[in-house]
């Protein structure tokens, strides 16, 4: 099995074998009560690594214009299984690529920081910059648990403040409950501003 994460046949492998502890199949318990912060003032969403896509029929729902990504060829099929008629919410891309442009008012993220060498992390803190309205938003579940091998390759507080300080103030942050066991018990829910 190939073991370079930044490779999309290391993710195609997984969902093909069905080794995707990452994927809860549902949406994440805290997630909706979560999100109501955010959701007033925001019209735009992109769901970077987006997997099989079980919080974009939500997001959806809520009014909001979502856009997905996974440059998983197998996480995108899986995902356009699930959202049927709006299959056309998900695009296979390359985040990291120039084919991805635009700005949002808030990325939403999941699993796909710490789906991301360390190396990869710097690249990520910039192309979200550029994502990223001023005054909009990145936010979502971090996974708080220092690792040397990963995926997932967790972080702490401190790391994610220097590697997102040129661009981003941390606004808040909660613990949730019903983490996935690969994240168990070092999610948190951060909420960063764009300057």
């Amino acid at each position: 099995m190939a073991q370079d994460s930044r490779l999309s046949s290391f993710w195609d492998m997984r969902y093909q074998q069905d080794v995707t502890p990452w994927e809860s199949k549902q949406l994440p318990p805290d997630f909706s009560r979560l999100v109501q912060a955010l959701i007033p003032d925001k019209k735009t969403v992109l769901v970077p690594g987006c997997g099989a896509a079980y919080e974009i029929d939500f997001l959806r729902q809520q009014g909001l214009s979502v856009s997905a990504i996974d440059f998983s060829e197998e996480a995108v099929f899986r995902a356009r299984q699930h959202l049927g008629v709006h299959a056309d919410l998900v695009t296979r891309a390359d985040f990291f690529s120039d084919e991805l442009s635009g700005m949002w008012d808030w990325v939403y993220e999941r699993a796909f920081l710490c789906a991301l060498p360390v190396s990869s992390w710097g690249a990520y803190a910039q192309k979200m910059s550029q994502l990223v309205k001023p005054q909009g938003h990145l936010a979502g579940y971090f996974f708080l648990r220092p690792t040397l091998k990963g995926p997932p390759f967790g972080t702490s507080l401190d790391q994610l403040k220097t590697l997102f300080q040129p661009w981003f103030t941390l606004q808040s942050q909660c613990p949730v409950s019903g983490s996935l066991p690969v994240f168990s018990p070092d999610e948190s829910w951060l909420v960063w501003q764009r300057r």
